[in-house]
Order: C-alpha cells, then sequence, then structure tokens
C-alpha cells in the first residue's frame, strides 16, 4: 500500500463510510430516533432472495476490503505477494508490510460478517456485537500502524503516527458505546472522526503525487513542520463536511416532510353510506365536480352489492 493508488482505495472506501454514517446520523437526529436504524437491501435482489437481512454498510465492510486485499496480493498484475516466508532469503519472512494492510482489511470484513449475524438475529446482545467488532478493527488497525511505522523515511513516520490518532480515538468511542449505545454525542464524535481519518488517508495520496509538482522534503524541517499544520486543517475540514451533511439532510427531510404533509392533506375519507345527495353536497363544498360524482356512483353500487368499502375522496 505504499503507492498512489495503494492508499487511494483504503481512503475512498474510509470516505464512503464516513459519509454514509454521517448522513444516517444526520437522518436520526432530525427524525429524534433514539437508535441508528441501518437501512437495509432488498431481500430480493438481482433476481435473487437473499435468505438473511443485510445492511449496505456490511456490504461496504466486506466488498471493499476483499478487493483491498486481492490487490494488496496481486496488484500490479504479474506479481504474487501471497507468500509469507522465502525459505531461500535468510531473513525467512517477506512482505510485512502487504501482510499487515491484509491484516487490517481482514479485520474489516470480520466486522461486516459480525454485523450480519448481529441483523440476522435482532437480539439484545446483537448491537453491542457490532459495536465490539468494530472497536476491534479500529484498536487492530491503530496497533498495526505503529508497527508500520519501522523502515520508514522521515516523511512517512509522522504521517502514519497521526493516522494513529483518530484510528485509536474512533476505537475508544466504539469502546464506549458497547456499554453506552444510543447516544447522540457519541454519534456525532464517531462521524467527525470518521471524516478527518478518510480525509487524512487522501491526504496521504497527495505526498505521493503532490498537486504542486513539487515533491515533499523528508531533510525540511519546514516540510516535516507543515505536516501536524495540514493534519489540525483536517480536524477542521472533518468538522466542516460533518456541519455541510447535516444541512443536506436537514434540507432534504423538511422537503420530504412538507411534499408528504402536503399529499396526506389531498385526500379525506368519504363514507360510503351516505346517500347520494350528500356526497354532491361533499362535492359542492370542496369543488371536485364529477369525481365525487364517480364515487357516490361507486358507492351506491357497493351498497346495493352488499360489499362495504371506504373510498378515497380527494381534495383538490
Amino acid at each position: 500500500m505504499g503507492t498512489f493508488e495503494g492508499h487511494l482505495l483504503p481512503g475512498l472506501g474510509l470516505l464512503m463510510y464516513a459519509i454514509y454514517y454521517s448522513s444516517l446520523m444526520s437522518l436520526a437526529l432530525l427524525r429524534k430516533q433514539r437508535m441508528l436504524k441501518h437501512p437495509l437491501l432488498p431481500r430480493k435482489l438481482l433476481g435473487c432472495r437473499l435468505f438473511l437481512p443485510v445492511s449496505y454498510e456490511a456490504v461496504v465492510k466486506v466488498a471493499i476490503p476483499a478487493f483491498a486485499t486481492v490487490c494488496e496480493y496481486y496488484y500490479p498484475l504479474g506479481v504474487n505477494r501471497l507468500k509469507m516466508i522465502d525459505w531461500k532469503d535468510p531473513r525467512l519472512f517477506v512482505f510485512k508490510d502487504n501482510w499487515e494492510h491484509v491484516t487490517m482489511f481482514g479485520f474489516f470484513i470480520l466486522s461486516g460478517i459480525a454485523d450480519i449475524v448481529s441483523q440476522a438475529q435482532r437480539a439484545p446482545w446483537s448491537v453491542k456485537l457490532e459495536r465490539a467488532a468494530e472497536a476491534l478493527t479500529f484498536y487492530v488497525v491503530a496497533l498495526l500502524m505503529i508497527s508500520h511505522i519501522e523502515n520508514k523515511s522521515v516523511l512517512e513516520i509522522p504521517v502514519h503516527l497521526l493516522f494513529v490518532l483518530p484510528a485509536f480515538l474512533l476505537a475508544l468511542l466504539l469502546t464506549v458505546e458497547i456499554w453506552v449505545p444510543d447516544n447522540a454525542p457519541l454519534w456525532v464524535l464517531k462521524s467527525w472522526m470518521a471524516l478527518v481519518l478518510s480525509t487524512w488517508m487522501l491526504q496521504i495520496c497527495e505526498m505521493y503525487i503532490p498537486f504542486t509538482g513539487q515533491p515533499w522534503r523528508a531533510d525540511n524541517p519546514t516540510d516535516l513542520a507543515f505536516i501536524t499544520i495540514f493534519f489540525c486543517w483536517h480536524l477542521v475540514l472533518g468538522l466542516t463536511l460533518l456541519i455541510t451533511i447535516y444541512g443536506l439532510c436537514s434540507l432534504w427531510h423538511h422537503h420530504y416532510s412538507s411534499w408528504t404533509k402536503t399529499l396526506g392533506a389531498r385526500y379525506q375519507r368519504c363514507l360510503t353510506e351516505s346517500s347520494s345527495e350528500e356526497l354532491e353536497k361533499q362535492c359542492g363544498s370542496c369543488g371536485t365536480g364529477w369525481r365525487c360524482v364517480g364515487t357516490a356512483a361507486v358507492s351506491s353500487v357497493h351498497a346495493h352489492l352488499g360489499v362495504h368499502s371506504t373510498a378515497l375522496h380527494p381534495r383538490i
């Protein structure tokens, strides 16, 4: 993963997850929900019926790390890093960085599987299982990132150490959420740290291919100082993205609520037991004209046949 492409895929995956969770959290706060409700895939997908309820979040946790694992072993095409031990090499172990990355991806997949099992059981312990699996994943990420800086350049060491900070804070928040579930401030802090973690990963991509065209210099103390400065800016960037996502969700929520209220106000119940004269009076009062006359005729037929029904009387 020590390339632009190797950091881009995990960075985009983390960003997708962070935006998804932030949107879910924003809508839950706007709807005054006491718990987060994860949307599930349709039970019939691409002509196949799913045996278990699966959330979009679980699919992302399993699919993207699985694809990244394959890339770790076989990208670029023609290479094979699947082996861990080279018996002809005195160092014995090979491809340390790749196996560290694969281990991290494996724990994300494990978290996705825990989500699937939890959503299938719907037991009181299911949410705790999800949070515990996520907390374990980010503890592993922080631990492996500390080991990952061995034999790295002076420039890469502070970059990866700063990556450990939001990962460890996420793990702590998830650990607290095991015992204090459905806590709105924890939702907000988790969303913020997830956005910071994902944007910082994309910042690492920029260090491999600088936008300015000028490479970062590991021997320049000023360049090293700006790494910490940029990380502080990413804290503000994450908060700005979170506020923006909340604002967009708020606009959508209010627009959707007003639309549903307007749609519901256009209909009133018209009692079929009423006589045709009473129905015509109702038509005259609401100005619906021939539509209510048609409703009265249908109601009369239903009454004659002994069919009891309730017709919707549109108010236009």
